[in-house]
């Protein structure tokens, strides 16, 4: 519950994508894994549909990473989708046979056709469910990722479904274990209204990504999306890339 909303990334992070360029991975491409929240009607998508869709204010300073991101931020990933927990990704069942091979997971499809240097892994909202496979199924989730060079960004989840908080308490240990970064977004919504949740205490509060406006960001969306940006730009950075990686 203490740690930042934004990380410190650890040298790990560029051993990861090292690995990553070696294995032919795109340096400016990034993927999400999780649910409904992670598609991008909901989740960051408006960044590639021009700044009629958006207005950074004061977080003008992340025009650059979306400028080096462009064309993941609206892409519909097949490791994304209604309903989708920590099991899902893996189950070859719910791959989209259209675009996967057979016996090819979600996740593995997604990282194969998009090859992605980075993702988003946005899950626990549906594992409340079957809180007994969530670390075993993260750890392969993990696990995975990292064997692909792909560096994998751990988000907590803002509500607390389960009552003891123990899905954010796995989330966060297993980044510290496997020194990944961490999107502490349970943090960054505790002081909006309602912790930027609905009266259902479980879906998040919309609002649009015109961050100038102050109304804006006191909704859980809005600051979802904000702050996921700004863990993208930290790794980013961190990784010092330009325009000319991806030449």
């Amino acid at each position: 519950m203490r740690l930042p909303v934004v990380p410190e990334i650890s040298p790990r992070v560029a051993e990861v994508f090292a690995l990553g360029q070696q294995r032919g991975n795109n340096p400016a491409a990034f993927s999400k894994v999780g649910d409904c929240g992670s598609t991008p009607t909901w989740f960051l998508g408006d960044f590639d549909r021009g700044e009629r869709f958006y207005s950074l204010g004061k977080y003008d300073y992340l025009e650059g990473v979306i400028a080096f991101y462009a064309g993941s931020f609206d892409r519909t990933s097949l490791a994304a989708r209604s309903a989708f927990n920590a099991s899902s990704v893996l189950t070859p069942l719910w791959a989209n046979r259209a675009e996967c091979e057979p016996n090819e997971s979600p996740l593995a499809c997604e990282y194969r056709r998009h090859k992605p240097a980075l993702a988003f892994i946005t899950l626990g909202a549906n594992d409340v469910y079957h809180l007994g496979n969530f670390e075993t199924e993260m750890r392969k989730i993990i696990t995975y990722s990292l064997e692909q060079g792909i560096i994998p960004v751990l988000a907590t989840k803002p509500d607390n479904v389960e009552g003891d908080h123990s899905v954010n308490a796995i989330i966060a240990r297993l980044a510290g274990e496997y020194q990944v970064p961490l999107w502490n977004y349970w943090l960054a919504v505790q002081d909006l209204p309602n912790h930027g949740l609905q009266e259902d205490g479980a879906h998040i509060t919309w609002a649009s990504n015109h961050f100038d406006d102050p109304l804006t960001l006191q909704s859980g969306w809005a600051m979802r999306n904000l702050t996921a940006l700004q863990v993208l730009d930290a790794t980013w950075r961190a990784l010092e890339l330009d325009s000319s990686t991806t030449d």
